[in-house]
């Protein structure tokens, strides 16, 4: 790949909701710079971006994707990311890589809640933005109504229109642009346009609308304002610097136009990125902790810094093996070189260097600062890691991965298989941090957690395709356990058996108690005279042990019992450890059915998300669900309950939460503690109980 010097560079990304033209755009624009010879289409399953399978079969992007184009002698890497909330790691990933966001709203749909997102992430991180307002071309696309929306919905840096459309919906033909004052006019679907004066129907709204982009712009320099407000003419370079000055300390985002399929629009927003959006070393210096004394340390996005990169993507690939993508944020690095990975204190040998265009990879002797580039096989290292020089350490913030919100219990179709399952599923996890994995101790069952029914089964679409492992979902089961409630002294068992030659004999008298919850159990040796030899006593605590894995309203596990073991009988022949841990499990038994025996289930800790005029909804829903609303606080436009919830009523909350906010609410759910089954409840959970045993389930 031909060098570019650094100034000369530049990296952005397209955010956005999921249908709103991201990939469709960046397609358009890799055909009109030459990287493609045919216009790659998202419907049609022929973008070179949206390559994996489950992406060309959801017609949707699943991973954010890369390729660089040239343009004007500049070269820029451009990362198209997935608009679905499923998938949203990718995007936010992408993001902390990029000098510019340009962030995609369609002209027949307007402001959707990733668009909201993403210029809400976009702005914390303080990256130049560009407002692309695409699928002009499109039935009800209305340009104006388009930005009304952006300029209500999006809060933070002031929307200034650089562009007016000329037509629209199928007449759709070409872009005013304000700065030079003269027009963009396509003559068809070539991407061939001339440049021709202002079209006289549009003079006095593009004369308007100048002026106000003009006063906007000269209001990012004291000294260029004081020169307009004297009636002085500004130059349209000077706008242009005020422009990229603005963008930079994110007071303004330029709002353009166009039409990924007609090609209209590409080349002002192509010479728009060349000139506005920061190149590398205009970056603000990288911020890290060094490894061994803790302290901070930055790094200046210069080329004779000590070299240092950010890995942002894996790609867990079952023939190449694993695909490292990283972005240098500091000096270069050369191929067949060894690199310190900070974040897991090991070296890593680096072999060939290439660039990405979709999944093709093209080598690159050179990684140098601002590139975004990719290396294989990599032993240790994952998404999030820092690789830099040995001699002048430093560990970057990881991007961290939102909180998996749906469950299912997993397991392989085949018999056998469950050893296969669970590397297969760690090489998805490589690429996909998303996903948790655990192993339920009670139900012994293998538990997945992903961010959405749709991210789910794109893991199940993988698993198959990539490793050859067939697998079935299920709900994953309550982990239910049994408690007491009442005092119960003075239980005694007598275990005899007789069978010829030596028998069995062994007596033993409990106090049962209930404890406080969440206290587990405690065992209380109280012992007096010799009627019970004191080597019997780890027998019967054994026993006892054993007999609280499985109570007796429903078989779950047993929890905050006191048993004191006080008294009991032996024969000097006939007693054993074996009769003695018997007698305690039946003992223990007889005692819990006496003691008023109930149903605990785990209650989780929730905070949800939701805009205002859903609050009523969700509250409501909370409140069927036998929720516990613990309070409310504002967030920006969206309050945040707080409430505890049974685990039963909210294995399958995303979707509800999803219809009910209209895609707007997110939740996050831990594990608070246990609590009693309401007896109504309780008695149709012991009777499935019951009937799963004798089905043998």
């Amino acid at each position: 790949m031909k060098r570019f010097e650094r100034d000369k560079v530049r990296t952005v990304g397209l955010f956005g909701h999921g249908g709103d033209g991201k990939t469709s755009l960046a397609e358009a624009i890799l055909f009109r710079t030459g990287v493609t010879t045919r216009l790659g289409r998202v419907d049609e399953g022929t973008s070179i971006l949206d390559f994996e399978p489950e992406e060309v079969n959801r017609k949707i992007s699943i991973n954010a994707a890369v390729a660089n184009y040239e343009w004007e002698k500049h070269r820029v890497t451009l990362i198209d990311t997935p608009g679905d909330a499923h998938f949203i790691y990718e995007a936010k990933s992408a993001m902390h890589v990029v000098e510019g966001a340009i962030i995609v709203i369609g002209a027949n749909s307007g402001v959707k809640v990733q668009t909201e997102n993403m210029w809400r992430e976009a702005s914390e991180l303080g990256l130049p933005q560009i407002l692309f307002i695409s699928k002009m071309d499109m039935e009800r696309a209305r340009f104006a109504d388009a930005l009304g929306d952006a300029i209500e919905s999006l809060e933070g840096p002031k929307l200034v229109t650089l562009q007016l459309p000329i037509g629209q919906e199928k007449d759709f033909r070409g872009v005013v642009d304000l700065l030079s004052n003269e027009a963009y006019l396509y003559e068809d679907s070539t991407g061939k346009f001339k440049k021709v004066p202002v079209p006289e129907e549009l003079a006095s709204q593009a004369d308007e609308e100048r002026d106000k982009l003009v006063e906007s712009l000269v209001e990012m320099d004291d000294e260029v304002m004081e020169r307009y407000l004297e009636g002085e003419e500004v130059g349209q370079e000077e706008l242009y610097r005020c422009l990229k000055e603005g963008m930079k300390r994110g007071e303004v985002v330029p709002v353009l136009c166009g039409s990924a399929f007609k090609l209209i629009g590409l080349e002002p927003l192509m010479d728009l990125i060349n000139r506005c959006i920061p190149s590398p070393l205009e970056r603000r210096p990288a911020k890290g902790t060094n490894p061994k004394t803790g302290e901070e340390e930055v790094r200046e996005p210069k080329a004779d810094a000590p070299f240092s990169a950010y890995v942002f993507k894996t790609i867990a690939d079952p023939f190449a093996g694993r695909i490292t993508l990283f972005k240098v944020l500091s000096g270069s690095v050369g191929a067949d070189a060894t690199l310190y990975n900070s974040t897991k204190d090991v070296k890593e040998r680096i072999g060939q260097i290439f660039a990405l265009q979709g999944k093709k990879q093209e080598p690159v002797g050179l990684a140098e600062v601002g590139d975004i580039l990719a290396v294989a096989k990599l032993k240790d290292t994952l998404t999030g890691d820092t690789l830099c020089d040995e001699k002048a350490p430093i560990v970057f913030p990881t991007v961290m991965p939102p909180t998996p919100v749906i469950s299912y219990a997993i397991r392989p179709k085949a018999k056998g298989d469950e050893e296969k399952i669970t590397a297969a599923l760690g090489r998805i996890r490589e690429e996909d941090p998303t996903i948790t994995l655990s192993r339920d101790e009670q139900t012994k069952e293998l538990v997945i957690s992903c961010l959405g029914q749709v991210h789910i089964d794109v893991v199940v679409e993988k698993l198959k395709r990539k490793f050859g492992v067939e697998v079935e979902l299920a709900a994953p089961k309550v982990p239910y356990k049994e408690t007491i409630k009442k005092v119960v002294r003075g239980v005694i068992y007598r275990h005899k058996k007789q069978t010829g030659g030596r028998g069995q004999f062994a007596e033993v008298h409990f106090d049962i108690y209930p404890l406080e919850r969440g206290k587990g159990f405690e065992f209380e040796e109280a012992l007096t005279g010799m009627n019970v030899p004191r080597n019997f006593v780890p027998a019967v605590e054994k026993g006892i042990v054993e007999a609280m894995q499985s109570g007796v309203l429903a078989g779950y596990p047993v929890v905050d019992v006191k048993v004191r073991f006080y008294d009991g009988k032996s024969h000097e022949v006939d007693s054993s450890d074996m009769a003695f841990k018997i007698a305690s499990i039946m003992c223990f038994k007889k005692g819990i059915q006496e003691a008023n025996p109930v149903l605990l289930e785990p209650i989780m800790r929730m905070e949800i998300t939701v805009p205002e005029e859903a609050l009523g909804d969700v509250m409501g829903d909370l409140n069927s669900r036998r929720g516990k609303i613990l309070g409310m606080e504002t967030k920006g436009k969206n309050q945040v309950i707080k409430a505890l919830v049974p685990m039963a009523e909210v294995l399958q909350y995303a979707p509800t939460l999803r219809s009910l906010t209209g895609g707007r609410g997110s939740f996050t759910m831990e594990f608070s503690h246990y609590e009693e089954v309401p007896p109504h409840l309780a008695e149709r959970i012991i009777a499935e109980a019951k009937k799963a045993k004798e089905e043998g389930k």
